[in-house]
């Protein structure tokens, strides 16, 4: 939909993404409505890279994802006690609950 896209009409490029969640109860309910996101196309937009710096990229859309498994908070990995709260109140932003 070009409403979505915010230059209409000239090509994006895309992104190949793996992200990591917990294997508990918790993670799995943070899974499924993290599905519901993706579902309903909120996952990601078409932006201005933050790492690459090129625009027309596919990027996150403000729902964070935990990429390494190690690492903690600032390299976007685990240890990070918080994370599965922190996810469910973005989620909660876009409305998914």
């Amino acid at each position: 939909m070009e409403e979505e896209h915010p230059n209409p009409g000239h090509p994006y490029e895309g992104a190949s993404r793996t992200a990591y969640l917990p294997d508990s109860s918790e993670g799995n309910k943070v899974l499924k409505l993290l599905r519901r996101a993706f579902d309903q196309r909120l996952i990601f937009t078409v932006g201005r890279s933050t790492t690459s710096g090129r625009s027309n990229m596919v990027t996150w859309n403000d729902i964070h994802h935990k990429t390494s498994v190690y690492g903690g908070p600032t390299h976007y990995g685990y240890p990070d006690p918080d994370y599965l709260s922190r996810v469910r109140d973005e989620l909660k932003v876009k409305g998914i609950e």
